[in-house]
């Protein structure tokens, strides 16, 4: 039996675990791996009392002061095949894996429907939560299942897509969830005969440029991370945690005015008949790319992306993000929504 006193910690730095890098301190905190961890830490009741929050790689997370409760980081690991078919890999990876190593570990061996998202930053652990995605794939796309520990009940689970109710950015542990379970486990369903996308023209660009006419999803992945390491600044050594807003979604009423005063937007008609606009585009549309407040900034080089450039606060940070909020509110009538949590 694990003893709870040798787990726990107080008063424990989260600088080095926060991709803003804000120098913060959580009041308790622990690393999680084994099962039994959380069975042993929900017998106290600590799970019920101390405002307990799941951190995983703190790259879609602003923390605005000191964490007053209990901090748990997943930090289950492993990459396996649970079982396969003629057209299909599962493979079950532990919720602290780092995204970026899954996806290397699916393309080393041409298992295909995660090349388009590589290099997204974050754990295994955090993806259903966010439903993350780039270059037109999505985590909902390639999921199979998940274990969680059910924190209120005490008890692990499983769940299924339709148990997760994912959406655009979103899914049940962001909405009535949150805050409940902690995935300790997902399970992904690749393709052992993977059909690359390029759909989204940085990348069919990119292959071009570099002369490749038959691209397989290794080439995609590699065209991805170029693309993202070209826009995006690396947070260990410029805080940031990617993208901050999400893309919204409007009217096809409101984009055709959108579109014919600025004929540059960049705007995309969603199956529902809604129009997806970039909130980069809104963003630099409105002055803001480049901005600079103090030590908290909108990246020059990518408008979606908020940076700390080396003593801005959580507060600074949410308060700028706010401010542009409620400028593109006022000069598009498009309200922006934070991809991001804040603590």
């Amino acid at each position: 039996m694990i003893k709870l006193h040798a787990m726990l910690q107080r008063q424990v730095s989260l600088r080095s675990l926060n991709t803003f890098g804000f120098d913060i301190s959580a009041m308790l905190f622990a690393e999680i791996a084994e099962i039994e961890q959380l069975n042993s830490i929900w017998k106290t009741n600590l799970l019920t009392q101390s405002s307990p929050l799941i951190l995983g790689g703190g790259s879609n997370i602003v923390f605005t002061g000191d964490y007053p409760g209990l901090i748990l980081r997943n930090c289950f690991s492993g990459i396996n095949i649970s079982h396969q078919t003629a057209e299909h890999v599962y493979l079950t990876c532990g919720g602290g894996e780092p995204w970026h190593t899954v996806v290397m570990h699916a393309v080393q061996h041409n298992w295909g429907g995660l090349e388009n998202m590589s290099l997204i930053p974050g754990t295994m652990g955090a993806a259903p939560i966010q439903n993350i995605g780039a270059y037109g794939a999505e985590l909902k796309d390639v999921f199979e299942s998940l274990r969680a520990f059910d924190m209120l009940a005490g008890k692990m689970i499983s769940m299924h897509a339709k148990d997760c109710r994912f959406g655009y950015r979103d899914s049940i542990f962001k909405q009535e969830g949150k805050g409940r379970y902690f995935i300790t486990e997902v399970t992904l369903r690749l393709s052992k005969n993977p059909v690359v996308n390029v759909k989204y023209g940085d990348i069919a660009t990119t292959l071009d440029n570099w002369k490749i006419n038959k691209p397989g999803i290794a080439d995609v992945s590699r065209a991805v991370i170029h693309i993202r390491q070209s826009k995006l600044p690396d947070p260990s050594v410029l805080g940031n945690c990617g993208s901050f807003f999400k893309n919204p979604v409007i009217s096809a009423t409101q984009a055709a005015a959108i579109t014919k005063q600025f004929p540059d937007a960049k705007c995309f008609e969603q199956p529902d008949g809604g129009v997806k606009i970039a909130a980069g585009w809104l963003i630099e549309k409105g002055g803001w790319k480049g901005f600079r407040r103090g030590d908290a900034g909108v990246h020059e080089k990518q408008a979606l992306v908020l940076v700390n450039y080396g003593n801005a606060t959580g507060k600074d940070i949410i308060s700028l993000a706010r401010e542009i909020v409620e400028d593109i509110r006022i000069k598009f009538g498009i309200e922006l929504e934070m991809e991001v949590n804040s603590r």
